[in-house]
């Protein structure tokens, strides 16, 4: 579990910051199947959003906040910022193969708040 959870971030930092082919050819299995409803199914279909989101916000950045592994499950919590200082909390999950390897995907995101009744931040 702890080496699925380091190859998680490591999938999902080299995809984030512009590399997402090599992401893809080192992290991902023979198949993948995406949950998020902006990407299309496939390994190209995670390429092809990374790689035009690399393009429209170059100076995105990331922060991996936590990471939560269960049998063949990872969770990853991040930090977001965006250009113009947008900020968002993600959760992802991935689902990895019996060779260590991402199969399937599932997100969220949301935009953080400037206040929040409960006066706890979001992370």
């Amino acid at each position: 579990m702890e080496k699925n959870k380091k190859n998680a971030i490591e999938f999902y930092k080299m995809a984030y910051l512009g590399k997402p082919a090599e992401a893809v050819e080192r992290y991902v299995g023979d198949e993948y199947i995406q949950h998020n409803p902006d990407v299309k199914n496939g390994k190209e279909g995670f390429v092809q959003y990374f790689e035009l989101m690399g393009k429209d916000y170059p100076k995105k950045s990331i922060e991996f906040v936590r990471a939560i592994a269960e049998e063949d499950l990872v969770s990853l919590h991040t930090h977001q910022i965006w250009p113009g200082n947008e900020e968002f909390v993600t959760m992802d999950f991935f689902r990895f193969d019996t060779n260590g390897k991402i199969v399937e995907h599932w997100d969220t995101i949301q935009k953080i708040p400037t206040e929040t009744l409960c006066g706890n931040p979001m992370y």
